[in-house]
């Protein structure tokens, strides 16, 4: 099987073919730097990560863009609040981000473009765009025409007339901005600049950009005119992805991107996540409470990426043990290799591994039907129970009747897969202090662990856990309470 990917555009689902052979260009809509990441910027970080992983996995070079919209109304408004600037204000919100997702296991993108460093491929774009009679000035502003753009609501599905009949009774036609243009639905390429706001210099007086333009020029500039993969959340489809499109390939006659990918929103306990509700979760403070962010991974990558996903404490308690059992998997050969006489060379991760095997393959075949990450995730789940078992004996019985060289077979293919979801774990010592505890000491931590448990502390919980594995000592939990083995 190939990979074949579900196109928004489009609609169904499509054999995936890149404009250059062997090679992906991918444009992901990133943040606007006002605030802390939350829980929805997680999933998307998180779910084009691993995209972008097994795409390098199976063989392509990946080029992978991510922008930062350092300058907009919400900015602005939190630099007035701070008595601050907008420079100052988005460069902090921008480390944060980069502290955030390290934390996360996210990989760098190839570049960040910012805006406010793309200021002259935005005024070319808009520029080329009034030329082409796509857009006009008024009064400072320029905006670009929709009507004058026949495939307007291509990737939304909705058409101007039924937009403009649902929007008839709510136009405030009052408005300043509504007067400046021809038409309602017609969108802001530049804005004349306003006391006390940032302004750059343009063939249409002192303004800055709209929010559209930014991404239209940022992926021209770094990617060119068409590429591959376009992602996003699916709160981006319209306006903005939408808006995208109208001006970028009303200025190159091409299509924009081949593909168009869009994550599933994020519910906490059923609700949308909002300050109003008092269920808006950041990322550091999802982190800062004990969740191990690999728990925060596999929560995401246990759903399908384009459907919601709700954000419940049973939830992050159901992804806290199942990585546990990856993570008991991945550290089978720093408590077992010796044993097993396993050469040291043996105990270096190699995600690039060049191993071929059922498991690998049935990894793939899950994984290229539309990026089916829990599917790939099932394989990945086996492998580390066969592996937890597999030491279970060994730990009772000495030895195993599964040979040393199959076993480091499985073990390495549980870490190359584990890999492509970003999924590691390396043991806080080498070599664990065997009987270092006795039985009573541990059924008096496994206690301690179960009330951490209770009070949804995971962080002590975990830590009580790692605390057993770097004694050799592994938990297993089930219904019936916590059983543990000792080696």
């Amino acid at each position: 099987m190939t990979l074949s990917i579900y196109n928004t555009l489009t609609r169904r689902q499509e054999q995936f073919t890149t404009v250059e052979p062997g090679k992906v260009k991918m444009y992901y809509c990133g943040v606007t730097v006002y605030d802390y990441c939350h829980l929805g910027h997680a999933r998307a970080c998180i779910v084009w990560d691993v995209v972008r992983r097994y795409l390098e996995f199976i063989g392509y070079d990946v080029r992978y863009i991510q922008n930062f919209t350092d300058i907009d109304d919400k900015i602005l408004k939190r630099a007035r609040k701070e008595d601050s600037s907008m420079e100052v204000v988005a460069e902090r919100y921008i480390q944060a981000y980069f502290e955030d997702m390290s934390r996360l296991g996210i990989k760098e993108a190839d570049e960040y473009p910012r805006a406010t460093h793309t200021m002259n491929g935005i005024q070319r774009l808009i520029h080329d765009l009034e030329h082409k009679g796509f857009a006009y000035p008024s009064n400072g502003d320029v905006y670009y025409a929709v009507q004058s753009f026949a495939e307007y609501g291509k990737l939304s599905g909705r058409k101007l007339e039924d937009m403009q009949a649902g929007a008839s009774e709510r136009v405030n036609v009052e408005d300043a901005e509504y007067q400046k243009k021809r038409y309602p639905f017609d969108f802001a390429l530049w804005k004349a600049a306003k006391p006390g706001e940032p302004a750059w210099e343009s063939p249409w007086g002192k303004g800055r950009p709209g929010w559209h333009i930014e991404c239209s020029a940022m992926v021209r500039d770094r990617l060119g005119d068409t590429i591959d993969i376009h992602a996003g959340g699916a709160d981006l489809i319209f306006p903005h992805h939408e808006n995208e499109i109208a001006q970028s390939e009303a200025v190159t006659g091409k299509p924009l991107a081949n593909y168009w990918l869009h994550n599933g929103m994020v519910k906490v306990d059923g609700e949308k996540m909002s300050k109003s509700l008092g269920n808006f979760i950041t990322i550091r403070q999802l982190l800062d409470r004990g969740v191990d962010p690999m728990a925060v991974r596999l929560f995401v990558m246990m759903a399908q990426y384009r459907k919601p996903i709700d954000f419940t404490d049973d939830a992050i308690l159901a992804a806290t043990n199942g990585w546990h059992t990856i993570k008991e998997g991945l550290l089978f050969g720093y408590q077992h290799g010796k044993k097993l006489e396993w050469d040291e060379s043996n105990l270096i991760q190699n995600p690039k591994s060049k191993i071929q095997n059922s498991e690998i393959e049935k990894f793939k075949e899950a994984v290229d039907d539309d990026f089916n990450f829990p599917g790939g995730l099932a394989v990945i789940f086996e492998l580390a129970k066969e592996l937890i078992r597999e030491g279970n004996i060994i730990v009772h019985q000495g030895k195993t009747g599964t040979s040393a060289n199959e076993l480091l077979e499985k073990w390495q293919t549980l870490i190359t897969l584990a890999d492509v979801l970003g999924l590691t774990a390396k043991p806080e010592t080498e070599t664990p202090a065997q009987d270092s505890l006795s039985d009573m000491e541990i059924e008096e931590l496994i206690q301690q662990r179960q009330a951490a448990r209770k009070a949804k502390n995971f962080g002590e919980s975990d830590r009580i856990r790692d605390q057993l594995l770097t004694k050799g000592i592994s938990l297993i939990d089930s219904k019936e309470g916590t059983r543990w083995h000792k080696g």
